[in-house]
């Protein structure tokens, strides 16, 4: 699995870093621009990314426009919806409207900080990111 961890924060993105490679192959980015660098990269080399966590609040790009401009960029290059990236927004606000907007524009989940890796782990399963446990 691919994952794109967009998180400005140092201790978040290193904890999220240590927990999410045990799934797979982790990149950073420390705000919306470079979310978006990494994620047209990612399409470029026919290698998209399978979950992308995102902050919500980023510097340059919120995490909100950088999830609209990642969503506008799928819909261009006709990639269907079942095949798109899921995006995982983090946040330790209790903002709703925020969190209502990324549900709107086309996020699969919502995590609030600190992060339960318990309940993350459920979220990537029912995402079918990883298999259920048994």
């Amino acid at each position: 699995m691919r994952i794109l961890i967009a998180e400005d924060d140092l201790v978040s993105r290193k904890f999220l870093f240590k927990f999410l490679s045990k799934f797979g192959e982790c990149d950073l980015v420390v705000d919306g621009l470079e979310t978006l660098d990494a994620f047209l990269m990612s399409l470029k080399e026919g290698r998209p990314y399978d979950l992308i966590c995102l902050d919500i609040m980023m510097p340059k790009v919120d995490g909100v426009k950088a999830l609209k401009a990642i969503r506008d960029l799928e819909t261009q290059k006709g990639i269907l919806p079942e095949k798109r990236s899921k995006v995982i927004m983090t946040t330790a606000l209790a903002e709703t409207e925020f969190v209502q907007k990324a549900f709107e524009i086309g996020c699969e989940a919502y995590a609030a900080k600190p992060i339960d890796t318990s309940k993350l782990v459920e979220v990537m399963q029912k995402l079918e990111l990883i298999p259920q446990k048994e």
